[in-house]
């Protein structure tokens, strides 16, 4: 969570995930089982100098914070650093705009020890959730091109925002994220994804756009709630695959 400065409710999900996690480990029989069963690696702010950037100067803030010495702009789209058709289509190659990739792909530290401990246990690994926001989107590869995954099953996804609408009855759209959203270069799902973790996902969550970035208060507890279901769905789809 919190790849982009400005996206709080993904920080607030991730901490929400491990609250939940916790304290239903006793009553509920199913997570009890997958946290049993499976790792859970759990990055609650990725993009740390960023957020705090957000916080106390700047809250549209959306980059990292690293300098560069031609410009006076500072950062880099750390959604668009991973090295995967790095600065292509979807992304800048100039430091001032949001979409920045950066003078070279993992020239982020934030970025490069993200890709390291993912490299080190993709042989592990089944499945990586990227939490951003909002649209109300689930996405999964291919950001970079239009294209779907050979041979991909997407009930996963399906499940996922069929359990999310039966909190409160919000729809979430579905599908690859060049179609469904739009397409950007670099991204960590979809270098997850040719990294060889099979399943790579990347959730917009609310709102669609009243209220965007600045969502209030009063929504972060149903929007956690929901996308806390539509997280364990994945997971229980998965658990079905690789445990049973």
């Amino acid at each position: 969570c919190g790849v982009h400065a400005r996206e709080w409710i993904g920080p607030a999900f991730c901490q929400w995930f491990v609250k939940e996690a916790l304290i239903s480990y006793q009553h509920d029989s199913v997570m009890r089982r997958l946290l049993n069963q499976l790792n859970f690696y759990i990055m609650p702010v990725f993009n740390v100098d960023g957020y705090h950037f957000s916080w106390t100067t700047d809250r549209f803030w959306r980059k990292t914070r690293s300098k560069n010495h031609k410009y006076h702009c500072r950062g880099v789209d750390a959604n668009r650093n991973w090295k995967v058709k790095w600065c292509d289509e979807g992304a800048s190659s100039h430091p001032c705009d949001d979409t920045y990739c950066g003078p070279f792909p993992e020239s982020e530290p934030e970025v490069k020890a993200v890709a390291k401990f993912l490299r080190k246990h993709k042989k592990r690994v089944k499945a990586y959730i990227s939490i951003h926001a909002y649209a109300q989107m689930l996405l999964y590869p291919y950001s970079y091109k239009y294209a779907t995954i050979p041979n991909f099953n997407c009930s996963a996804a399906h499940n996922a925002v069929t359990a999310l609408y039966s909190a409160y009855g919000v729809r979430y759209r579905y599908g690859p994220a060049s179609t469904t959203l739009y397409v950007s270069s670099g991204s960590s799902m979809d270098w997850a994804y040719r990294n060889g973790i099979p399943y790579a996902f990347a959730f917009e969550l609310r709102d669609t756009g009243y209220f965007g970035f600045l969502l209030p208060e009063s929504l972060i507890n149903p929007t956690c709630t929901e996308t806390m279901r539509a997280v364990k769905a994945i997971v229980v789809h998965l658990a079905f695959l690789y445990i049973n």
